[in-house]
């Protein structure tokens, strides 16, 4: 018989897999949208990655509790350099993107 701390063991563990499988879906959402930003602007995506920077609960619009991630990236506009910037996303959904000189999504 499966008793309470197999059950709770069993939701942790759960609950872990789709917070990385969501992460993961979240920073390929992320790399996709800077590739585009940077492709339209003539910026070199440097790494082709985003780095997570940060994970928090917030409330959306909706009033729901929404997970927001912070990632950051380097791209170049010359070639020769590395500029750091910085896109968040809330949900599936890009709701800041800098690349150092206000640009938007």
């Amino acid at each position: 018989m499966i008793g309470l701390p197999e059950i709770v063991a069993i939701l942790v563990a759960l609950a872990a897999c789709w917070l990385v499988w969501d992460t993961l879906r979240a920073r390929e959402q992320a790399n996709t949208a800077m590739r585009a930003a940077c492709e339209r602007r003539g910026f070199l995506f440097l790494d082709d990655t985003v780095s997570l920077r940060s994970v928090r609960p917030v409330r959306g619009d909706d009033g729901r509790i929404r997970l927001q991630r912070r990632y950051e990236f380097q791209y170049s506009d010359t070639g020769h350099n590395r500029l750091d910037g910085s896109i968040t996303l809330v949900a599936a959904g890009v709701t800041a993107l800098d690349l150092g000189s206000g640009a938007a999504p």
